[in-house]
């Protein structure tokens, strides 16, 4: 469970955020690129010592991404290097809105390629990890559905070993069905992105997520949901941070944590956000590491 990207040493270096987080929300919604204002984040990320950053990619508008163009890697390249911030993870929502598993057709094809284009971006801007939520629009609901995915996925494989990349997973199964999953693909090239809201959500214990896979854990989101509700304020809602945290660094992890938490309400962006990173730097801190 361990990624290359983060150092151990220090906590604060594992503490990220997801990108839209720092500036104000895109048509309401929680999670969007932010089209406007991405270049802004990164001084406000460097001010809050926050060096990793997890990226953000909608179907809507894919091809326009700056992470999907030539000039728009080296302006992010050129960013990264000025304010001192890594981004070792993407969040592919573009799966989620247009999964090519529940496609046929010319429309499949497309959206395979579109699955291989990121892939290669995230090679050459040395993006290590791309996360595929089967959740929500995403979630698979059928053996036909989950068989088209795994086939995209073996095909795959040799490409995303070759190049050091890895597809990591939210899921909505039970954990022992998740496992199931799991043993299905490379372990070398696929895992887990735990998601602590999520799991809070789905009313989850996490001693059995660990047990059952935290072997194949590579990313962490920090997040509170209400059972059966959305996303709350950290420490508000029912997901065990504390003790998810310290069963994660007792097992081993020393990966990042990506704070995907709730909005601030008073458009206080970097001040909530620098509350959540105290937050989850001290259960680190607490923790009882193997």
């Amino acid at each position: 469970m361990t990624n290359p990207n983060t150092s151990a040493a220090d906590p604060l270096n594992r503490i990220g955020y997801m990108q839209g987080r720092l500036c104000d929300l895109v048509d309401g919604k929680i999670q969007a690129f932010p089209w406007d204002h991405w270049q802004d984040e990164f001084p406000v990320a460097q001010r809050l010592h926050l060096g990793l950053m997890e990226w953000t990619l909608d179907h809507d508008r894919l091809t326009e991404n700056p992470f999907m163009t030539a000039q728009g890697r080296r302006e992010i390249r050129g960013l990264c290097r000025e304010h001192g911030l890594s981004i070792p993870s993407l969040t592919g929502d573009l799966f989620m809105q247009a999964p090519f598993y529940k496609a046929g057709g010319t429309l499949k094809d497309r959206l395979v390629e579109d699955f291989h284009a990121v892939l290669e971006a995230c090679r050459d801007l040395g993006v290590s990890m791309v996360v595929m939520p089967l959740v929500d629009g995403g979630a698979l609901e059928s053996p036909a559905q989950e068989d088209a995915l795994v086939d995209v996925l073996e095909q795959t494989a040799p490409q995303l070993k070759q190049h050091g990349l890895w597809v990591i997973f939210e899921s909505d199964f039970q954990p022992p069905e998740y496992r199931r999953f799991l043993d299905r693909l490379d372990r070398d090239c696929f895992g887990v992105n735990h998601d602590t809201g999520n799991s809070a959500a789905l009313g989850f214990d996490h001693a059995q997520e660990l047990a059952l896979y935290g072997d194949r854990i590579r990313n962490v989101h920090i997040k509170d949901r209400i059972r059966g509700g959305t996303t709350v304020p950290l420490g508000t809602g029912d997901a065990d941070l504390a003790g998810t945290v310290n069963a994660l660094e007792a097992a081993g992890y020393d990966g990042a944590y990506i704070l995907q938490t709730a909005r601030a309400q008073d458009n206080d962006h970097a001040g909530v956000l620098a509350r959540y990173r105290d937050m989850t730097r001290d259960w680190i801190k607490n923790s009882t590491r193997r």
